[in-house]
Formats: C-alpha cells, sequence, structure tokens
C-alpha cells in the first residue's frame, strides 16, 4: 500500500490520508493473531510493582491503538527493569527489544540546550544574546526580528517564531520519498517559519516551534566553528558512554539493534530525511542512554549550577518549559521530562529532580500528524507517567 499524495497544510489532513488509515486499520487487526509475546525483563532485581505495572500499561498501549510493538524501562537508583510487547520488525517478525535504538526526535532538544548553556559557562556567549548577534539579518522578516530575539527564547520556546511543520508538505513525499538523503538547509526552514508571520512579540507566550532550534544549531556552529551534531558528541555522548547513542547529520539510516518505524503502523518509515528537524530532532539513542543523560542533566554533571539552575527555570507558572525540558507537577511530585515525535516513532521519558527514579517509554508507530495519532500520545505519556509514579511509591 502506497500513499504519494499525503500533504498536511495548516492542520489539515486530506482524504487520502484518511482512506489509507482506514485500510491499514483493518489490516492491523487481522495480524493480531500473530502478536509476539509480552515480557518483562528485570535488571539488578528492581523489586516492587512498578516494572509489573509499566509491562501492563504497555500492553495495553500497543493493544488499544494497534502499534507494532513498544518498550518501556522504570529505574530507582541502579535497579531496573524492561517492558516490551510486539515487534521490532513486523514484517520479518522480530519481537520487540527494550534496548534497541529508536528515533528520540525532540527529545534531541535537551542535547542541544546543554551544550549552549556550557558554552555559556565557558564564557562564549549568552543566554541573553540576541539571534542577530550571532546570525546577523537571518531572522528579519514576518515581523520577526533577530535584534529582539534571545537564545533564551529560543530554548523555551517564546520567541515569537512560528513552525516550519504542518505548512509545507511534511510526512511521506516530502521529508522521505523524495529523497531521504537530501540535506535541507536549516535557514530555509526558518525562512518558511517566518513566512507565517509572528506568534507574537518576544518572551511574551510559549508556543513549540522546530524553527527555535534550527537557529540554536546555526548559533552553536557560529560560536564553535563545528557542527552541533559534533559539539553534541564530544561534550555530552561521549563524556558519559552513550554508546548506543549518535547524531546524524545526513544519514538517514540505521544501524545495528534497531526498531523500524512505521506510518500507520503498516508502512515501514525509519529511514527517514534526519535534516528536517536537525538539532531539534536528529538523534537516535535507547532507552538506557536516554535515561542516563536525562539522569545526569538532573544530577548536574553536564552543567555548572548556575547554567542548571536557568535549564530548570520554567518560562511561566502556566507554562512549565525549561531550557529544552520541561517540568511537570505530577500526582506524585514534580519531574522533569519531554518527548519526541516524528514520522514512525514516539518516546517519553520521565525523570525525578534529584536523578534517581526514572521511566522511558517509547513506540515505533507514529504518523507525524496529530489527527492521525489521537490518542496514542496521551496514552503513551500516561504510561510513561503511571510507571513513574509507581517507582516513587515503592
Amino acid at each position: 500500500m502506497r500513499s504519494r499524495k499525503f500533504f498536511v497544510r495548516t492542520g489539515a489532513v486530506l482524504v487520502a490520508a484518511a482512506a489509507t488509515a482506514t485500510a491499514v486499520v483493518v489490516t492491523v487487526q487481522e495480524q493480531e493473531a500473530a502478536v509476539a509475546p509480552a515480557s518483562a525483563t528485570a535488571g539488578a532485581d528492581l523489586s516492587g510493582p512498578a516494572g509489573a505495572l509499566l509491562q501492563e500499561r504497555v500492553n495495553k498501549v500497543r493493544t488499544d491503538h494497534k502499534l507494532p510493538g513498544m518498550i518501556g524501562m522504570v529505574r530507582s537508583g541502579d535497579s531496573y527493569r524492561y517492558a516490551s510487547t510486539g515487534w521490532n520488525d513486523q514484517f520479518r517478525r522480530i519481537p520487540a527489544d527494550p534496548k534497541s535504538q529508536f528515533r528520540i526526535f525532540s527529545n534531541t532538544k535537551a542535547f542541544t540546550a546543554t551544550v549552549l548553556l556550557q558554552l555559556e559557562a565557558e564564557g562564549k556567549l549568552s543566554m541573553n544574546d540576541t539571534v542577530d548577534r550571532w546570525l546577523p539579518g537571518l531572522v528579519n522578516a514576518g515581523g520577526n526580528d533577530g535584534k529582539q530575539i534571545t537564545i533564551r527564547q529560543l530554548l523555551n520556546h517564546s520567541s515569537g517564531l512560528p513552525d516550519y511543520i504542518n505548512d509545507i508538505p511534511t510526512s511521506l513525499e516530502y521529508v522521505a520519498d523524495l529523497n531521504p538523503y537530501r540535506k535541507l538547509d536549516p535557514r530555509h526552514l526558518v525562512k518558511i517559519a517566518m513566512s507565517k508571520g509572528q506568534i507574537g512579540p518576544p518572551g511574551a507566550q510559549y508556543f513549540y516551534s522546530n524553527a527555535n532550534y534550527h537557529l540554536a544549531g546555526l548559533i552553536i556552529q557560529a560560536a564553535t566553528g563545528r557542527h552541533p551534531s559534533a559539539e553534541v558528541t564530544d561534550r555530552i555522548i561521549k563524556p558519559l558512554g552513550l554508546s548506543n547513542t549518535t547524531y546524524p547529520e545526513s544519514d538517514p539510516k540505521l544501524y545495528g539493534n534497531w526498531m523500524h518505524g512505521y506510518f500507520l503502523s503498516l508502512r515501514d518509515i525509519s529511514f527517514s530525511n534526519v535534516t528536517y528537524l536537525g538539532p531539534g530532532g536528529a538523534i537516535v539513542s535507547t532507552q538506557d542512554d536516554l535515561a542516563n543523560f536525562t539522569r545526569a542533566l538532573a544530577t548536574g554533571k553536564l552543567l555548572p549550577p548556575a547554567q542548571q539552575k536557568q535549564m530548570m527555570t520554567p518560562f511561566s507558572a502556566e507554562k512549565a518549559a525549561g531550557l529544552g525540558v520541561m517540568l511537570k507537577p505530577t500526582r506524585c511530585g514534580p519531574a522533569l521530562w519531554h518527548n519526541g515525535a516524528g514520522l514512525g516513532y514516539f518516546s517519553q521519558w520521565f525523570t525525578s529532580p534529584d536523578g534517581k527514579h526514572q521511566s522511558v517509554v517509547a513506540t515505533n508507530s507514529y504518523n507525524f500528524v496529530p489527527e492521525l495519532s489521537k490518542g496514542t500520545t496521551e496514552a503513551t505519556f500516561k504510561a510513561a507517567e503511571d510507571g513513574f509514579c509507581a517507582l516513587k511509591g515503592q
């Protein structure tokens, strides 16, 4: 099955996509008879109900939303437990593996923000620097003015810049089918965002825009002379020993042990254009590496106290957006969190402020368009939160 004309403009989904979605539901239901068995693996003998609860939630989300596969983990200190159900590769019937790689998409933003905060700690730039200070004349259209936008406002999404996603052909034809090797210029994507006008004055309100992180990546490059992937690798990935984490600059492929990502739960969309999101979504990782990174963030291993405080300071009382991370008062107390959503994958993590308790979940089907993923993101978010809170209650 192939949908060659899948376009998204201002959130509207065309009839061709809806028709494809209906057909896929039938196909997936027919495959349920051959579902891989669910499994939970204990590591370092995590006792208590959190592991069993997470496995139960993962099973339910996958079944209710007809996902090819889903994995999860909960960790308290050095003790952890994995959960998995379904398939890493549903066509070859390879079971879901909690240690496999997947695209973490917007979880990449925490890595990018960390590098910029490290550069500030080294005196190479300031969160109060304007975009125009580093990228003269780039942001100058649609009412957007780089002389008025700061680096901090890029990282907490209060720049006033719109997003470029959903106003150009995204999804299959633009991102993947056209040419996954095509190198998209981040400046061009920023210009697409500016062509939509301005959300509001800089600093006035929160509006999530991937254009912010393309600008953040360009500033890293301007300040260091190196691609942001090199800075992320040398400053974070290597020092933390994240051996299963990579930041591809343009290579759309996945290697080794990885989950296949699916569009509408059927079409394999694993190989896609990583330059589309770049510093806001290009990283490939695993649950363990993501948990190790977020624990390092929470415990101050990556940032000095002044920069740590800035990262963890919310934009406002109403919108708990820090710099590259979110801060959520869950029913069991405060938590750091973020998620990553893109073609073929959705992942969600929670980490307690002291770094002790952690929960991560990931699915290998995401349709990029909210209308086609309705309910799945909320259910996945809740599964991760339930596992996190069960840990804290043990």
